[in-house]
């Protein structure tokens, strides 16, 4: 794995079209470049989608992993997805493990983009969390654009600094850039700038190392109650909030620790998954390893 000293910045695009075949949703174009990558598709979802479902016709959803070899993003990496789900089709996209953003160096701000299209079809976009290192310079964007007819749920999650060895995210700076649009309208603009003021302030993180959004649409008035006793159980030790502007349903939280924070909105999923997409959830296996 390239530690942090390397002086080369790398390029990676990874670009995936997903379209339903025979009932099945199949991986039918796959293009990279540099160190990004995926491997084989995974089913463990057999069958139909539930009886009385959002989307009985939906095809059978396909699990795929997003593997980035080198195990971080060093300074002046950049890094880009593009990803289509066509009609009909239903694709869970994840990540094996935390992603790593490295201290900033001469190379100067890693970028990641994630741009996501999709037709009247399904996706769930389920990273894991983004570690980033005190003195990072970061910038992530997640482009989502959505046809008529297409279902969506959708997390961002990052923890700034290592809190667990003490190390805080004073003196790096996250700039975090999340679109939602349908068609041509806008549904969801969200630009943030994250530095050692919004750390501590009570306006921003008010000390917590950890934050997160997760978006579900077309959603309803029911779906935000479903939402909201999801993750109350959590309430205790985060802020989490849950609201509903124009069909989006949109959960924040921030916490001390990323991994609490994941399992709230994880619980959001379980919950919101049968009534938005006709499903019950069913983890990606490699959440366990």
């Amino acid at each position: 794995m390239r530690g942090v000293a390397a002086t080369e910045p790398w390029r990676a695009i990874l670009e995936l079209r997903f379209q339903s075949l025979q009932g099945r949703t199949q991986l039918v174009h796959r293009r990279h470049e540099g160190p990004l990558l995926v491997q084989r598709a995974f089913y463990p979802e057999r069958g139909p989608a539930s009886a009385g479902g959002a989307l009985e016709t939906a095809s059978e959803p396909c699990h795929l992993y997003l593997i980035h070899p080198p195990g971080g993003v060093a300074s002046g990496d950049e890094l880009e997805l593009q990803a289509l789900i066509g009609a009909g089709a239903h694709a869970l996209l994840t990540t094996p493990a935390a992603g790593k953003f490295y201290r900033r160096a001469a190379a100067g701000t890693a970028r990641l983009r994630q741009c996501l299209r999709v037709e009247a079809g399904v996706l769930e976009w389920l990273p894991q969390e983004n570690i980033f290192y005190p003195d990072a310079a970061v910038e992530v964007s997640c482009i989502v654009r959505l046809s008529a007819g297409a279902r969506f749920f959708g997390w961002e999650i990052g923890c700034l600094g290592l809190p667990t060895r003490g190390q805080t995210f004073q003196t790096g700076e996250l700039r975090q850039c999340v679109e939602l649009w349908l068609d041509d309208r806008p549904l969801l603009l969200e630009h943030v700038t994250i530095g050692a003021d919004t750390l501590s302030a009570r306006w921003g993180l008010a000390g917590r190392a950890a934050l997160g959004s997760a978006w579900a649409y077309p959603a309803g008035l029911a779906d935000l109650e479903v939402a909201r006793a999801a993750v109350a159980p959590y309430c205790a030790d985060m802020s989490v909030a849950c609201t509903l502007v124009d069909d989006v349903l949109i959960c924040r939280a921030c916490a001390a620790r990323a991994d609490r924070l994941r399992q709230a909105l994880t619980a959001a999923w379980r919950a919101l998954r049968p009534g938005l997409i006709g499903r019950e959830a069913v983890a990606p296996r490699i959440w366990a390893t």
